[in-house]
């Protein structure tokens, strides 16, 4: 039994542009993440977590199995990438999400701009999280491929700062990378879904 797949991407590999190209796509699907995918299968093979949910595999290696811990949790973080974008994205966050934003985080102008920094302020590899954390959201950064499952938190918005991510369309750019991410590729409709899981 497999216990990771390499998922399809909801859209084709062009429909993201001008903001992140097919070639990026391509690159970044198929080799990048096939890779966590297939190393991360063989990791398992063999170790009493095979047959888990990734969820439950990412928390177990952390600490305890580097090799799979780096793929476990990247093949997370992916899996819900790929989800928390879509063509034509962005745009007005929903009711619900937008009320806990404005409460915790000090409304959608403030929290763009924080996450943005966040993504920013992350040195090398990593990403960049809206997370629900003890009922509260929260902005968080995390290196390599950890996520804020290890910290307690429920991840319901990730942004990937690899350069892989954006190296094709951005060269040394992030900022403009984070920025084009929150204006115009969100999918809010998928966050608003995990916001609501995490906060059941």
């Amino acid at each position: 039994m497999m216990t990771f797949t390499l998922p399809e991407l909801p859209y084709a590999y062009d429909a993201l542009g001008p903001y992140m190209s097919k070639e990026t796509l391509e690159f970044h699907h198929d080799k990048h993440h096939k890779a966590y995918v297939d190393t991360g299968n063989k990791l398992l093979e063999g170790t009493d977590l095979a047959g888990k949910s990734v969820e439950e595999i990412v928390k177990a290696a952390y600490n305890t199995n580097q090799a799979l811990f780096n793929n476990a949790g990247q093949h997370y973080n992916h899996i819900h990438f790929w989800q928390w974008m879509k063509p034509n994205g962005g745009g007005a966050i929903p009711g619900a999400l937008a009320k806990k934003i404005d409460e915790d985080l000090g409304g959608a102008e403030k929290f763009k701009a924080d996450f943005i920094q966040a993504g920013i302020g992350q040195f090398g590899s990593g990403w960049a999280w809206l997370a629900v954390k003890d009922g509260k959201l929260a902005i968080m950064k995390t290196p390599n491929g950890e996520n804020p499952l290890v910290h307690g938190a429920k991840p319901i918005l990730g942004v990937d700062v690899w350069e892989h991510s954006y190296y094709i369309d951005y060269r040394n750019r992030r900022p403009d990378y984070l920025k084009a991410f929150i204006e115009n590729l969100v999918n809010w409709e998928h966050v608003e879904k995990m916001f609501a899981e995490a906060t059941a």
